[in-house]
């Protein structure tokens, strides 16, 4: 079980697999007024960054599942070299259809609605691990600005324009849901900049060391096309957020 090897290449060497900065993943902790004790789920966790410094810095535990071996292999040793292996477990494991033995104040997925089938499906699943009075976190994409066509929305990396909605939409699907948002923090053009950007100076290295790789052509490939499709598309169009939710 793993995800696709360019995921492994491009992204080897990030802490945050998403366009948050360590100031994000530190503002949404503040945000929600974590206290000692307290206990996170993290489906799809990477690299554990979050996990990893919210238990640094706000004394909470948690569990993160995540399929990439690489990026679970990275998470263990962040908690080591943090000190924090004693308060979170990162488990190489599919996070679709995951449930915690116990519950948790914290339910998080971000950025990997995929496993529950889209946003809906994905809070469904993390509510079966949730305590009373617990909270959601989504991270998802949305648009900053409507793309005029089909087309430019495929350059953003969606399948269709249909795939994500502008943010007062989003905010109001999750009431649809029956949901408050009571939390949000949202990525900007610069911490874009740095998920994106990273991957560039990764793949070529990359190249440098494996110049004979049957898969150095992709990545090659790659590496050619996405500055300007990023600067001409994602940078513009597309935004990230996490949002707080809990149960009305």
């Amino acid at each position: 079980m793993d995800i696709p090897r360019i995921f492994t290449i491009t992204e080897s060497a990030h802490r945050i697999h998403n366009p948050f900065t360590p100031e994000h993943l530190a503002t949404l902790g503040a945000a929600l007024r974590l206290e000692p004790g307290a206990r996170v789920l993290d489906l799809g966790s990477g690299s554990g960054e979050m996990l990893c410094t919210w238990a640094r810095d706000y004394g909470i535990s948690g569990i993160g599942i995540d399929m990439s071996q690489l990026f679970t292999g990275q998470a263990k040793r962040r908690a080591e070299e943090l000190g924090v292996a004693d308060r979170v477990t990162f488990i190489h494991g599919d996070a679709a259809g995951y449930v915690a033995d116990e519950k948790v104040g914290v339910a998080a997925c971000l950025g990997a609605t995929w496993i529950g089938g889209g946003v809906a499906g994905t809070i469904d699943l993390l509510t079966q691990s949730l305590r009373p009075g617990g909270i959601i976190l989504i991270g998802e994409p949305y648009w900053r600005q409507l793309p005029p066509t089909e087309d430019v929305a495929r350059e953003c990396e969606a399948s269709a324009l249909s795939d994500f909605l502008m943010l007062p939409e989003l905010l109001a699907s999750f009431g649809d849901l029956d949901y408050d948002v009571v939390e949000m923090v949202l990525a900007d053009q610069e911490s874009w900049d740095r998920y994106e950007a990273a991957k560039w100076l990764t793949m070529r290295r990359w190249l440098e060391a494996n110049p004979d790789d049957d898969f150095a052509k992709e990545v090659r490939a790659r590496l050619t096309l996405e500055p300007p499709r990023y600067a001409a598309y994602t940078r513009e169009y597309l935004g990230w957020g996490v949002f707080a939710l809990m149960a009305r």
